[in-house]
């Protein structure tokens, strides 16, 4: 059972990067690039919606388990030390005093519109067959 503070931990630190791309993306000394990388990541982390949803085996929980932390760790590395230890800073303040992580309603709005463009490609798709 080792293993299992061991995740916890890396949970915690996930949800708090999460949050820290968060106050990055707004950073005035965030790069334009990275600034876009973290709006993606934010958008998509902080949604309510997962871009495939959790109920389809294995997929569901693949962008969860690989996808976002894969993201996560590629926007923080990316991020010039002073504003990552900005934000950290802001992250940790709004975790601790709100018990929890902020929504993206827009992130959620993108996932769904990704839905409709696939639906709606699909669709035109089988009409011309």
């Amino acid at each position: 059972m080792s293993w299992l503070p061991t995740l916890r931990a890396w949970a915690s630190r996930l949800k708090r990067d999460s949050v820290t791309l968060w106050f990055a993306y707004r950073h005035p000394d965030t790069p334009w690039a990275v600034r876009l990388l973290c709006f993606l990541v934010v958008a998509y982390a902080l949604s309510p919606i997962d871009l495939i949803p959790d109920f389809i085996p294995v997929l569901g929980y693949l962008d969860d388990l690989l996808l976002l932390p894969v993201l996560i760790w590629l926007a923080v590395s990316l991020l010039p030390s002073h504003v990552m230890d900005v934000c950290r800073q802001d992250a940790e303040a709004w975790l601790t005093q709100r018990q929890q992580k902020p929504r993206s309603y827009l992130g959620a709005v993108l996932i769904v519109a990704l839905w409709v463009l696939l639906g709606y490609g699909l669709w035109r798709l089988w009409r011309m067959n």
